[in-house]
C-alpha cells in the first residue's frame, strides 16, 4: 500500500518576531527611545479577606493575558492614567495608590509594525466596583485569579515577579 506524498506547502510570509526586530535594530535600546506606559494591578479580597484575587484579561490583538495598561494621558498623573485604563479595559473602579509598586519592560508592537521598548510603571488598585458595561466589553476575557495564577498567565518576566510577590499593602 503506497501513500501519496503531499507536495511541500509554502509557508506564508511571517512578520519577524519582536525579538527578531529588536535584534536587527539594537540601537533602539541605546538611543533613549523607550516608551512609557502605566498599568494597574487590580485586586480584591475573596472569602472573608482570606485570599487576594488579581484581575487579568486578554489583550485585544493577540489574546495573551495582560493587566490593564495604556499610554500617558494629558493632564493626568500616572496613577490616574492607570485607574482610567482599568475602567475602560476591564470595567473596574477602586482606590488607586499614587506610588507605583514596581515596573516592568516589554517590547511593544506599534501600529506601523515597528517595535518599541516600553517601560510600564505599575500601580495598585483595590477594586470596589465592577460593572458589566464598559468601553472594551466583548473585546477581552476577564478572570479573577490568585497572584500565583496571574503570574503564570502573563508573559513578561518582570511582571510575573511583581504578581507572584504581590501584597495588598506592600
Amino acid at each position: 500500500m503506497s501513500r501519496k506524498q503531499k507536495p511541500p506547502t509554502s509557508q506564508p510570509s511571517r512578520q519577524p518576531s519582536l525579538l527578531q526586530q529588536l535584534a536587527a535594530n539594537p540601537e533602539k535600546l541605546f538611543t533613549g527611545s523607550f516608551r512609557q506606559q502605566y498599568a494597574a494591578v487590580c485586586f480584591r479580597f475573596h472569602a472573608e479577606r482570606r485570599h487576594v484575587e488579581i484581575l487579568v484579561m486578554t489583550s485585544r490583538d493577540s489574546g495573551r493575558w495582560v493587566i490593564p495598561k495604556g499610554w500617558p494621558i494629558k493632564r493626568k498623573k500616572p496613577h490616574e492614567a492607570a485607574e482610567i485604563e482599568a475602567w475602560e479595559e476591564a470595567g473596574v473602579k477602586g482606590h488607586v495608590r499614587e506610588e507605583p509598586i514596581g515596573r516592568y519592560t516589554y517590547l511593544k508592537m506599534m501600529d506601523d509594525g515597528d517595535v518599541a521598548p516600553t517601560i510600564v510603571d505599575v500601580f495598585r488598585v483595590k477594586v470596589t466596583k465592577q460593572t458589566e458595561n464598559f468601553k472594551e466589553k466583548g473585546q477581552r476575557i476577564l478572570a479573577w485569579v490568585s497572584p500565583e495564577e496571574a503570574a503564570r498567565r502573563v508573559r513578561e518576566i518582570e511582571l510575573k515577579s511583581l504578581l507572584v510577590d504581590f501584597r495588598p499593602e506592600n
